[in-house]
């Protein structure tokens, strides 16, 4: 599509725009994942038993392939931002695009140091994942293509933001922390995932952002987002609940204590917490008259942070 005109030479980059804010943030928060050392990860996990591999791999198999499915799968939500001519959304998504690369090189180095770079881990991914990053995920953003409609990005931006960033990534890292940091185990991979929490803080801001300005003053949108949400809890807990099913059996099978804590109830309820935080997120919105007052807001929160 050609160009009628560029915003930077007949005004100017809006430097208040929430987006904008984050751009400045996601610059200030730079990593590279070939610094991390996961020497101890490598010594750690060849003294883990195989029964007790079981509580890594799976989460690092969910990982891996999620990353790798949100790295390949953002480019028509950065297009669509383009074609509506929203610049500073543009720019924030450029930084988002870099940050979920280094998010998928991080988890495949981790792989490679320990030894299981060359294993298939697909074998992890029960059907409630598959539908979520195999199916839900590509449907959703695709659909960008070809269709800029409000309701096509509330949607995108709900399996993309809501679920697999806002729902499963913040239950995996919490995951992680209560087993291996407990453990005094796996370092590399922690600081890793800590990076991560940074940078997929901002991309929930970008996705919360997205819908509300979307559903301010519109019940039926706000309904697209909300039904969507509700359809896709039932496969997202399913992912949480099948996780924590190959841990709880392996731990009933051993003959030995395990220094691995894995409570299941626990990351379960975590999981719903997240789920509900970010619906009531977005109906945050609701109380508010319009985007400009919706923008000045956020914008606020952003300054404070």
């Amino acid at each position: 599509m050609p160009h009628e005109t560029f915003q930077t030479v007949t005004g100017q980059i809006n430097w208040n725009a929430p987006m904008y804010r984050l751009y400045e943030k996601a610059k200030k928060n730079s990593w590279n994942p070939a610094n991390i050392d996961f020497t101890q990860d490598k010594e750690d996990f060849q003294n883990l038993r195989d029964e007790e591999r079981i509580a890594a791999l799976p989460l690092v198999s969910s990982f891996s392939a999620g990353e790798e499915a949100v790295t390949v799968d953002i480019l028509p939500m950065v297009q669509v931002m383009a074609r509506q001519g929203r610049l500073e959304d543009t720019m924030f998504l450029t930084t988002f695009m870099h940050d979920e690369a280094k998010h998928t090189e991080m988890f495949s180095r981790w792989q490679h140091a320990v030894g299981v770079g060359d294993m298939d881990l697909s074998v992890f991914h029960g059907d409630s994942y598959k539908r979520i990053f195999y199916e839900a995920l590509p449907e959703s953003m695709e659909r960008l293509n070809t269709d800029d409609s409000p309701e096509a990005i509330i949607r995108a931006a709900t399996v993309y933001n809501m679920i697999v960033e806002g729902t499963l990534a913040e239950s995996g890292y919490y995951s992680f922390r209560q087993i291996f940091k407990k453990a005094d185990l796996l370092p590399g991979i922690l600081e890793g995932i800590d990076y991560l929490n940074k940078d997929e803080g901002r991309h929930l801001q970008f996705g919360i952002y997205t819908i509300q300005r979307l559903v301010v003053g519109n019940d039926a949108y706000f309904k697209v987002f909300n039904d969507y949400m509700d359809e896709l809890w039932e496969h997202a807990y399913g992912v949480v609940d099948y996780l924590t099913s190959l841990a709880d059996e392996q731990r009933q099978t051993a003959n030995f204590e395990s220094s691995l804590e894995i409570d299941s109830d626990m990351m379960k309820d975590y999981a719903l917490k997240q789920f509900n935080i970010r619906k009531s997120k977005v109906e945050r919105a609701r109380k508010y008259q319009n985007v400009e007052e919706l923008e000045t807001e956020a914008t606020k929160e952003l300054q404070q942070q």
